[in-house]
């Protein structure tokens, strides 16, 4: 019988042997970066909120309040190293109908989400983080430029545009209730032009359905 348990155990340490060494080499080393806890307080601070529109001003309040006195620029300039070791990837926000750029909060992804799970563990109650993170990788492995789309108090998780083709995706574990579903397309239903707009979903479907121009799709139809 295989031991799962010994198995997954396996798993995490070589994901977090992986891990150590891209901090150390890839980030540590290589911007001769001095505060080493304060780096991995702010890893761990993304991969928690993986998916969820933070800022640099944000995480600073945070860690203050942790007892971690970082200015802002320095938090800037830690998430730039983060950046350009393709640990993460920064998604910036801009209005719906891509005209205005958010100067402030924007997500955060991970490269590898079996990494961000060894840092911080895996909760079924991550399991729309994980999920948005699949989607955004897909698409930005895709060719698309990718953005969060906001508008007021409605938002689009991903925008996604290439040679002037342009898609809307909001990303759902299930659609279960009235209130998941009135939020998913209702959301996209308020965007006026013709691009294609798509609800992603764990739910097991039998074929890829269309609700007033909206199509909805299992994530394994979508990747």
């Amino acid at each position: 019988m295989i031991n799962l348990n010994s198995e997954i155990q396996v798993a995490y340490e070589y994901l977090t042997s992986i891990y150590n060494t891209i901090l150390l080499k890839d980030v540590v080393a290589r911007f001769k970066v001095r505060n080493v806890k304060f780096l991995e307080n702010l890893i761990a601070f993304l991969a928690e909120n993986m998916g969820s529109i933070v800022s640099s001003k944000k995480i600073s309040d945070y860690l203050k309040s942790q007892k971690i006195n970082i200015s802002t620029q320095v938090v800037i300039d830690y998430l730039g190293y983060l950046e350009t070791s393709f640990l993460i990837f920064k998604v910036k926000r801009t209005g719906i109908e891509g005209k205005k750029v958010f100067e402030i909060g924007e997500k955060y992804f991970f490269e590898d989400i079996g990494i961000r799970n060894a840092i911080v563990g895996y909760e079924t109650s991550d399991i729309h983080k994980v999920l948005e993170n699949v989607v955004y990788l897909h698409l930005r492995m895709a060719g698309y430029s990718v953005t969060v789309g906001q508008e007021g108090n409605k938002e689009i998780d991903f925008i996604a545009q290439r040679f002037g083709e342009k898609i809307y995706v909001q990303v759902a574990y299930m659609l279960t209730n009235e209130g998941t579903i009135k939020r998913e397309y209702g959301n996209l239903l308020d965007i006026a032009d013709n691009f294609p707009k798509y609800v992603v979903t764990m739910d097991e479907l039998t074929e890829i359905s269309t609700h007033k121009g909206i199509i909805e799709c299992m994530l394994k139809t979508f990747v």
